[in-house]
Formats: C-alpha cells, structure tokens, sequence
C-alpha cells in the first residue's frame, strides 16, 4: 500500500468519525459568533471613545477553528503583542485566556459554562477591560 493510500484510508476514517459530531461543532460555531458579536459590540464602543487616536486600535479576528484543540473553535481580540483567546469547546465550555502578551505564558484562563451568558458577559468584560488596560498602558 502506498503512502497516498493509507494516508488516504486514514482521512475517511477520521472523517467519518468526525462526522459523529459535526451537529454539535455547527453549534459551537453559532455560538462563537454570538459570543464574537458581543465582544466587537464592545469593541465598537471603545473606538467611539478613542476617536480618531490612531493608536488605539483593536482587531477580532474571525472565528476559526482552535490553534490546539480538537472540536473546538476561537477568536482573539488583539493589539501589537497583546491578547486575548476566546476559545469554545464542543464539551460546553467557553475558556476566555488573558490578556497576555506574544512570548509569554498565556493565561489566566477562565472556563464557562456554554450556556451561561451572564457568567460570559462578566468574564468577558472582566478579560477586555484588562486587556485594554494593559494593552494601553504607557
């Protein structure tokens, strides 16, 4: 068997497996981009009040799938070297990581609930403000 053909057995076996769980991924990837409106609803917010301040920008990336986990999706909100991960689980359970900066340690990480949105709401006012805090500091 050559290297093409088992690595092709490999993919359909995985594939099919995955297809198991592909309802609860569409799910999880609803559900980030609820939560990812939430949080570019606040970042709005942030650059009304910073104006025209060119160095006060912000980006959220677009909801991708997870740098390191398996059925599981993120989006980051970042500025230079600053960061926060949005990280969704397909287990339930939306892990907020920061703010830290690239080449450091990430963390603190906070795990939610899924299904909590008021826990969400605070966890994530909670990371951003510090996140901008820190982002901005002098």
């Amino acid at each position: 068997m050559s290297l093409v053909e088992k690595l092709e057995g490999i993919g359909a076996r995985l594939a099919a497996r995955e297809a198991a769980d592909a309802e609860q991924m569409d799910q999880v990837w609803k559900r980030a981009h609820q939560i990812r409106t939430r949080v570019e609803a606040g970042l709005e917010g942030f650059r009304r009040g910073a104006g025209e301040a060119a160095p006060l920008a912000v980006s959220c990336s677009p909801v991708r799938l997870d740098d390191k986990h398996l059925h599981a999706v993120q989006f980051d909100v970042a500025r230079g070297r600053h960061r926060v991960i949005v990280t969704l689980k397909s287990k339930g359970v939306v892990t907020l990581v920061g703010p830290f900066t690239d080449g450091s340690s990430e963390g603190p990480c906070r795990r939610i609930d899924l299904d909590d949105d008021a826990a969400i709401d605070a966890g994530l006012e909670e990371v951003l403000v510090a996140f901008v805090e820190r982002a901005f500091a002098p």
